[in-house]
């Protein structure tokens, strides 16, 4: 008995041992990966777009190619905002940088150009009447473009249908490619010259290029012709006809070869081959999350570091051109510029001539007041003109200059600086873009200005002189935050897990600007992009909210200020949280249809009890502690069995009786339990600790679907990732057993598609931020990595090349919808949960 006994304690010992064995392995896996990182071996190659210059929603810049030299670079909404960088060694000039974007000359201007009138009727008219010599002298005349909007409209329509018809002539018909340029709102038939060239049914909320044969046009007379249909809402309708000017290939211009790119934190870096000479350009945003000065100072580097490559000495000029139409919501509006000097620096500044402050809201757009600024130390003696966009580039390679332009649309802003001999030691110079949208967003009524100037006291071209002096010591920060950030990443995680959260460091921060509201508070209001363009909005601030709980806590207090104003200043009388503040940058408001009552209560508890825990304490929420009752009262009688309504998911339509959406509400009061027991409220603690244990055991009941948990309570053999319930383990507020937890991920892998794991069973398209979320449940890391592998697949493979989609298909990789939102701060969540809970 006592040499059993003996065998089965050596045994155990040496059990012990192997698994001591393999953590130490373990941990010398992870440190070595580490120091090589920090040594500079991290590399993120691939992602679907690459971030250059990214600040807020306005001042975005992205390029959408793998090749940094192969495409235009552009607004994260896919518009042209030309950048172009081109290098000359011994007289030959190398194109490290951007494409020309395309230009538009006017056959036929629409109203956005040009004023201009059509003949209509609002009535049938006779048979022939979209052709040539068809006689319309008794229609009416109205000048375009034709709108039941009184502040936008030449001519208010208002009737069911229109006619219309516009006579032109044309003294050529050779034309690059020629393009029907509309916008239109609802259905619409288009001829020229009594042939149908288009039809479509619905409308279109930005201006449209419909390609056009190049027959379609003759010598002489022309007609457009139009009937429209207004079927519901709003009516609209603009037309012309544009020819796409022809980009001239340039011989002069060899194509740089690009060697690689890597992408950290706050940089993205390519290496270039220009003939004898190797280049690096670094594109730094310094988005340092723990430095708010730094974080909110409109200023990006763009960095030219060149040396020899053959041991021989060569002569180098670096030219760096951006287009003014970053400073135009189209390329149509007509900007001014200026040339000056001003603290050590010389700088181009560009805008438009209207400078219509905050007269715009919406999704699709992008800014059209303020200015642009390109700036460089004065030592430098750079050489910064401006000229029009195909003057640009063969200014510089021809070494000839251009005449003086000041005022007109699709300007360029070249700086050259010649570096001189260049060896194998190498030189580096950059270069300063930046912008001052002097107003940055409407607080219920009152004008703000950026964080960076809140007080009125400060001017860009300090920010700028800041910016330059401090350059070293920014680049410095730039590369121990990058290192410390990928370091924290893959001890929580592994590399994958770093890489995809890496791609979606700078794409959530800048869907935000950070402001002081008229309180003094704090405000970090998100954009909702490419989803609806609502400003602050609750149920994106909950899915970005792990990226700022680990790195700056006070950011998440700013996502959630302006929502606690809008209840407890009484403007918004409802017992529950509302949607969002208004439609950026007009934050007056909720202008969403309907309210998300249970979704938007429970996000708002759920963060505040997140904060606590990351901050040590619970004051946030003891300053909100009568809203957050009101709101917690509502989850407690309508939160478990939700009624027929939105949540986050709500392109997935209503839903009543959602699982995931219970889980949400269960948390929210479990939460709350966890900030009274911190404020030493102990019966509350546990009135409402016991209240939400309760519930999550009727939900095991009602939910149950032997393998899994159903989608709604109604069940039907259906499904759904359960994300919310990644609280319960982060939070440790252990409302349900571990093991409800285990079943889903189990069944979740059985259901998974090439591209990732589907929302629910309902389709087949996915969310990635939720993915991390049910990812971040699973306990043993190879079931996570098994979660987080095809999503990584879909981030480097997918043939939408857009800022990072967040709701994509799992089948093939495409964008579904949405892009360049911040909820992508939501992969973060591996890592909160590991820093908090390690």
């Amino acid at each position: 008995m006592h040499r059993i006994i003996y065998c089965n304690t050596a045994t155990r010992l040496h059990i012990q041992n192997l698994k001591v064995c393999m953590k130490i392995l373990r941990f010398i896996k992870v440190f070595v990966f580490v120091f090589l990182n920090a040594a500079g071996f991290a590399q993120v190659h691939k992602a679907p777009a690459y971030p250059l210059i990214t600040h807020d929603p306005y001042f975005s810049i992205w390029s959408m190619s793998d090749t940094l030299n192969a495409s235009p670079t552009k607004h994260w909404t896919g518009a042209d905002q030309p950048m172009i960088g081109l290098i000359k060694v011994d007289g030959k000039t190398y194109r490290v940088m951007g494409k020309e974007g395309i230009t538009y000359q006017d056959i036929l201007p629409t109203s956005d150009e040009q004023t201009y009138s059509f003949n209509y009727l609002e009535r049938e008219p006779a048979q022939g009447w979209q052709n040539t010599n068809y006689s319309d002298e008794s229609w009416k005349r109205g000048n375009a473009p034709f709108s039941d909007n009184k502040s936008s409209a030449g001519t208010i329509w208002n009737s069911k249908e229109l006619w219309v018809r516009r006579v032109f002539s044309v003294n050529k018909t050779h034309f690059n490619k020629l393009f029907l340029k509309l916008k239109h709102d609802d259905n619409i038939e288009v001829y020229l010259n009594g042939k149908e060239v288009y039809h479509y049914k619905g409308w279109t909320g930005k201006y449209q290029y419909i390609p056009l044969n190049s027959d379609v046009l003759k010598n002489g007379k022309n007609v457009l012709a139009i009937h429209i249909a207004n079927t519901a809402g709003g009516s609209f309708l603009d037309a012309g006809i544009v020819n796409e000017k022809k980009i001239e290939s340039n011989v002069n211009i060899i194509q740089a070869r690009q060697k690689s790119l890597n992408m950290t934190a706050t940089q993205t870096i390519y290496d270039f081959s220009c003939g004898p000479i190797d280049a690096t350009l670094t594109f730094t945003s310094p988005l340092l999350l723990k430095d708010l000065d730094i974080l909110s100072r409109p200023v990006s580097y763009i960095t030219y570091s060149v040396k020899s490559n053959d041991g021989k000495t060569h002569n180098v000029q670096l030219y760096f051109g951006a287009s003014t139409d970053i400073a135009v919501n189209t390329p149509v509006q007509k900007v001014v510029t200026k040339k000056y000097n001003s603290s050590g620096l010389n700088i181009l500044k560009a805008g438009t001539i209207d400078q219509p402050v905050l007269q715009k809201k919406g999704d699709d757009l992008r800014i059209d007041w303020g200015y642009m600024y390109v700036a460089v130390p004065s030592s430098e003696n750079a050489t910064q003109y401006v000229s029009t966009s195909s003057q640009a580039v063969p200014s510089f390679w021809s070494g000839r200059g251009v005449g003086s332009v000041n005022k007109e649309k699709s300007l360029f802003l070249n700086t050259i600086i010649n570096v001189g001999k260049v060896n194998s030691e190498g030189k580096e110079k950059y270069i300063m873009l930046g912008y001052d949208d002097v107003f940055s967003v409407q607080y219920f009524h009152q004008n703000l200005r950026p964080w960076w100037n809140r007080n009125g006291d400060q001017t860009i071209e300090k920010q700028l002189s800041i910016a330059a002096k401090d350059y070293k010591d920014v680049m410095q920060k730039c590369d121990n935050w990058n290192k410390k950030v990928y370091s924290d990443l893959v001890n929580a995680g592994g590399k994958t897990y770093a890489d995809l959260c890496i791609i979606a460091y700078r794409q959530s921060i800048a869907a935000h600007k950070l402001l002081e509201s008229p309180q003094g508070e704090i405000l970090f209001l998100s954009k909702e992009n490419f989803s609806n363009g609502s400003i602050n909005t609750v149920d994106v601030t909950y899915p970005s909210s792990p990226l700022y709980l680990v790195y700056n806590p006070k950011l998440l207090e700013g996502m959630l200020n302006g929502i606690f104003y809008y209840s407890e200043s009484g403007k918004w009388q409802h017992p529950f949280a509302a949607h969002d503040l208004g439609t950026y940058p007009i934050a007056n408001g909720q202008t969403y249809g309907e309210g998300m009552p249970v979704e938007e209560s429970g996000n708002m508890v759920i963060l505040s009890a997140a904060i606590a825990k990351a901050e040590g304490n619970a004051d946030y929420a003891k300053k909100h502690w009568k809203t957050l009752t009101t709101w917690v009262g509502y989850l407690m009688e309508n939160g478990f069995d939700p009624g027929n309504q939105l949540c986050t998911d709500d392109f997935a339509g209503h839903l009543a009786r959602n699982a995931n959406l219970s889980v949400k509400a269960i948390e929210g009061i479990g939460a709350y339990g966890m900030l009274a027991d911190m404020l030493g409220m102990k019966e509350t603690a546990a009135e409402y600790t016991d209240s939400a244990k309760n519930m999550a055991k009727r939900w095991m009941v009602y939910d149950d679907e032997g393998d899994h948990y159903a989608l709604t309570f109604n069940k039907n053999d259906s499904w759904s990732q359960k994300y919310n319930m990644v609280w319960d383990k982060v939070l440790e507020l252990n409302l349900f057993p571990k093991e409800v937890r285990e079943k889903e991920i189990k069944f979740y892998l059985t259901k998974q598609n090439k591209y990732g794991l589907p929302l629910d069973s309902r389709k087949t398209y996915t969310k990635s931020d939720w993915i991390m979320w049910t990812a971040t449940m699973a306990n043993d890391q190879k079931d996570f990595e098994a979660l987080i592998d095809p999503l990584y697949r879909y981030v480097t493979e997918t043939p939408t090349r857009v800022p990072l989609s967040d709701w994509h298909e799992t089948t093939n990789g495409k964008q579904v919808g949405f892009q360049a939102r911040s909820v992508v701060g939501g992969y973060y969540m591996k890592l909160l949960d590991w820093k908090m809970n390690k």
